[in-house]
């Protein structure tokens, strides 16, 4: 589903994509007021509150992202 472009929106620090029931999984490059620092939130949303969300150090996002690909790859998912 993730792999149709109706169904993932990305902008400037900001990206979406829609799961379906209302649920929404975004990813959004923030910044620590405390820290001062920048990070990547991944937060799974419904009717604008976050459920969920993880917080990952810049520098391993593109990591994770190719990690997600071969695992899906490697497990036959779509």
């Amino acid at each position: 589903m993730a792999d149709k472009d109706e169904n993932v929106e990305i902008g400037e620090n900001y990206g979406e994509i829609k799961m379906g029931a209302g649920w929404y999984l975004t990813i959004t490059l923030a910044t620590s007021e405390r820290y001062e620092n920048e990070y990547i939130e991944i937060a799974k949303e419904r009717g604008g509150q976050k459920k969920s969300r993880f917080n990952l150090n810049p520098k391993y996002t593109r990591t994770l992202g190719e990690a997600l690909i071969k695992f899906a790859d490697e497990n036959e998912l779509e």
